[in-house]
């Protein structure tokens, strides 16, 4: 196993593990409160992009992601809509924990840009010049999977949130 993959292994498993601990913390806090009510301690937002890609595809689908989606999202890091985009792969499979092959951790400037018109259709047609080609790999992207799945975040300050005694 390279190390690379350790690094993004260890990556993905320490950010799901600080959000699901967060979260769990705040709901012990405040049982009530419904995650879309919390407020974050800074305007930016981050949604994970979960894929689970047919076996025997996952470098296709990485290949098209690169090729097709991914120069999408840096035009919106260069209008500013987005502030950054990670991408990750687990280290291994088939163990039962992963129930992902692909994730993209994409960064909004702000809740409205995150939930707002991406322009993505407009972008498209002026990178994609054949728009034929671009369609079908688009579509072969998706044949390829099996699951995908968006999850936004709500970042919380427990600092800022801490009861005092």
């Amino acid at each position: 196993m390279s190390r690379r993959r350790i690094v993004s292994l260890i990556a993905v498993l320490l950010a799901l593990a600080v959000t699901l601990g967060v979260s769990r913390a705040r709901a012990d806090a405040r049982p009530g409160q419904a995650p879309a009510a919390q407020a974050a301690s800074r305007a930016e937002r981050t949604a994970w992009y979960f894929y689970r890609v047919k076996w025997g595809h996952q470098d296709e689908f990485v290949d098209l992601f690169q090729k097709n989606h991914y120069p999408v999202l840096k035009d919106q890091m260069r209008t500013g809509r987005i502030t950054a985009v990670r991408t990750y792969q687990p280290t291994y499979h088939g163990d039962g924990r992963a129930d992902w092959t692909f994730a993209v951790a994409i960064t909004f400037r702000d809740v409205a840009a995150m939930t707002g018109p991406s322009g993505e259709d407009e972008i498209v047609r002026r990178l994609f010049l054949d728009q034929a080609t671009f369609r079908k790999e688009e579509r072969r992207r998706f044949e390829i999977l099996d699951a995908h799945w968006d999850v936004p975040l709500n970042e919380l300050d427990l600092d800022a949130s801490r009861k005092t005694p």
